[in-house]
């Protein structure tokens, strides 16, 4: 499937809320569970969050990448630079592997249709040319490992797979509970 890739810019931002609908991809998460502490995300969730979603955008921040079929929006990739994260900055589990400037990867949305055909790793493709053009140089994710299926949805996955980051060259370099991948870009 060809697909085009375009950082998220304020010019744009409709077809971001065009792809995440009115639930902002997931429960109304719109891209902020990552940027925000756990209650200050709970107490925004929905409309709080598409606005403050939306500020980032408009302010000419670059929070991540979309990916076009046909002109459609049909895919996105969060990422910035991990300093963007104020929860990774809490997290024990994802704490930074060493002291390497680095950015992250920390969601996916692919639109229904699209899902199961490559996109993520296409959008993790697209993800590494993003962070050379802006002079990065090392890129790392926090996917989760699939496990046979249980009746849980893939759609709640939203950072991704460790076998599409795989798929992209990625490695794991940490032994923790959850992995976390790098490639330098």
């Amino acid at each position: 499937m060809k697909l085009e890739f375009r950082p998220l810019t304020p010019d744009l931002w409709d077809d971001a809320a065009a792809l995440f609908g009115p639930r902002g991809a997931c429960a109304g998460c719109w891209c902020m569970f990552w940027k925000l502490p756990r209650a200050e995300f709970a107490r925004q969730q929905g409309e709080g969050n598409r606005r403050a979603f939306r500020r980032i955008v408009k302010a000419g921040r670059v929070p991540g990448i979309l990916a076009y079929a046909d002109g459609k929006p049909v895919g996105w990739c969060a990422l910035e630079p991990r300093t963007a994260y104020a929860r990774l900055a809490r997290s024990r589990v994802l704490a930074p592997v060493d002291d390497q400037p680095v950015w992250s990867v920390t969601c996916f949305y692919v639109a229904r249709g699209f899902r199961r055909r490559g996109v993520t790793v296409q959008l993790l493709r697209a993800a590494l040319k993003h962070v050379r053009r802006c002079g990065g140089h090392l890129v790392e994710g926090y996917p989760v490992v699939p496990k046979p299926y249980h009746g849980s949805s893939t759609a709640f996955a939203w950072t991704g797979f460790a076998p599409a980051f795989e798929a992209a060259g990625f490695k794991d370099c940490a032994d923790r509970s959850r992995p976390i991948m790098r490639r330098r870009a």
